[in-house]
């Protein structure tokens, strides 16, 4: 039955994607076009040429000189990805299907959701499995599934199946990341401060700690939703900054020894715990999220905590130790990135620095999100920020690589101005010409696409950064992604055989072979192009 369902949906995109992507270049400004000119076209797909291609020759054992060999690619080795974090939550099978359908067609990577909060509500209630709050019955009949606390976070076990089943790199997102409100659970601090240290802190700091006041109540509802998001996302930062506005890191410390305490162990238990459940089934792992910020010259001080501008407090050398811990205890075959929006110097010299104290980072994660619909209006007219430029995206990666390592665009939004017709076409341009300027990048190694479908983003996510419509349509971005990723950078030939060998140049991936021998006999051979 599933087979039958996949087939179907995967028919119904096939048949959307007939309608091939055509720009229309009077929705953009003169402006826009002459950023986007032809010489930047002409210099973007001469790298794609040079870094995403590769000469083949391929040996075949009798095959006749002259045979005709039919080379076509099936699978890419660059990874085109998106989150899957509305797995089964849209509503209807028929919108679920066709999302499904995404993963081994569109899309040959997924990311999947970790986040502590919701995947661990409550202390050791893991919510790896499936329970009935995550089927599709129950999404289905859910009116406003928005609100509810597990929204846009589905257990990892039925996800990671899924992609493994339709032959996609599984990346997991995120091990540990400092954000007191949205990742890290209220519990710690609840079950595993004691009163006396909150009472303590409290007295020398005049400050009410997160928790211990009502006016900012961090009570666990079912699932670890905190009583009022936006108000637990903004308590905690506030709750510390005013404590350290009066007390220094040293004596914080001193006044909470047990809560720092239990805050580590807990912290990296967790990764351990993760690891011995999906160490050999997930490829690759944001294992530190959104740390160089709080970077500020060296990433192992050995602190009880880490002082946090942005999120308050996080465990001590949180990316340090995060990374040392993932070494430890996940496979070798496991890649470690490290993420983050920040795309400055300050992040290169974080991840030198990492390297140098000893720590394995294989791939430089980079965020991009257009979240406010002004900026994709903005660039359409012209007046879009430099990095987003042809020049600017070459050298916002030329940074990058400083480091020495691969890049993953991680985490990528492009809003519409709006959903007319209109709207939906400068969205879609502004995505087309950006993806070909990150592929054209030399160690990029993979594009991921945030929030596939409208209106399923978190709070305060833009409404209309989908390829999709909330109930599923294909929006004039999905044709340019697909034309993109499964025309315009997908090799498909004929070539002779010569002396046992056929040689071709494509994009690097893996290709099925055919011929007929001299008996007319069909044959074929699956190869890996790199």
């Amino acid at each position: 039955m599933r087979t039958i369902i996949a087939v179907a949906a995967l028919a119904l995109l096939a048949q959307s994607a007939q309608a091939q992507f055509e720009i229309d270049r009077s929705v953009m400004s003169d402006g826009y076009w002459k950023v986007w000119n032809d010489d930047a076209q002409k210099r973007i797909d001469a790298d794609i040429e040079k870094y995403r291609k590769a000469d083949a020759e391929i040996a075949i054992d009798g095959i006749p000189d002259g045979a005709e060999v039919a080379v076509e690619q099936v699978s890419h080795a660059f990874f085109f990805g998106a989150h899957t974090f509305n797995f089964n939550q849209l509503g209807s099978k028929e919108r679920n299907d066709r999302y499904k359908a995404l993963w081994g067609t569109l899309f040959n990577s997924g990311t999947v959701a970790f986040y502590w909060k919701t995947l661990e509500p409550y202390h050791g209630k893991v919510r790896f499995e499936e329970s009935d709050r995550d089927t599709e019955s129950f999404w289905n009949s859910c009116k406003e599934p928005w609100k509810e606390p597990h929204w846009r976070r589905p257990p990892p076990d039925p996800v990671v199946a899924f992609l493994k089943e339709r032959g996609c790199r599984i990346h997991g997102h995120p091990l540990c990341w400092g954000n007191n409100g949205w990742h890290t659970p209220s519990w710690i601090w609840d079950d595993f401060c004691p009163k006396a240290e909150k009472d303590a802190l409290a007295a020398a700091s005049g400050v009410m700690p997160p928790g211990h006041d009502p006016k900012f109540p961090m009570g666990v509802k079912e699932f670890g939703r905190d009583d009022g998001v936006k108000k637990g996302v903004k308590s905690w930062p506030n709750s510390w900054r005013k404590i350290f506005g009066k007390l220094s890191e040293d004596e914080v410390a001193k006044l909470c020894p047990t809560y720092f305490e239990n805050f580590n162990r807990l912290t990296f238990e967790r990764i351990r715990q993760i690891a011995a459940r999906y160490g050999s089934a997930v490829d690759s792992w944001d294992v530190c999220n959104e740390s160089s910020p709080d970077f500020h010259g060296d990433s192992a001080t050995g602190k009880p905590f880490q002082k946090s501008g942005r999120y308050g407090v996080t465990a001590g050398d949180l990316c340090y130790n995060a990374f040392k811990v993932a070494e430890e205890c996940l496979p070798k075959t496991a890649w470690l990135n490290i993420n983050d929006y920040a795309m400055n110097p300050n992040y290169v010299a974080q991840i030198k620095d990492l390297m140098a104290k000893g720590r394995r980072i294989d791939i430089v994660g980079s965020q991009m999100h257009l979240f406010n619909p002004k900026e994709s209006a903005n660039i359409a007219a012209g007046k879009g920020p430099k990095h987003l430029t042809p020049e600017g995206v070459a050298a916002r990666f030329e940074l990058l690589a400083q480091a020495g390592r691969p890049i993953h665009l991680s985490e990528i939004t492009i809003t519409a101005p709006d959903n007319s017709p209109k709207g939906q076409m400068v969205q879609a341009i502004i995505m087309r010409n950006l993806y070909r300027a990150w592929f054209a990048v030399e160690k990029m190694n993979g594009i991921t696409w945030w929030n596939v479908v409208d209106n399923c983003g978190a709070p305060g996510e833009p409404s209309i950064s989908g390829i999709f419509t909330r109930d599923m349509k294909p929006k004039t971005a999905y044709f340019a992604m697909d034309d993109l990723i499964n025309r315009e950078w997908k090799t498909k030939a004929a070539v002779n055989a010569k002396d046992g060998k056929v040689a071709f140049r494509g994009f690097k991936g893996r290709y099925r072979l055919a011929w007929k021998d001299a008996d007319g006999s069909a044959r074929e051979k699956m190869v890996d192009v790199e």
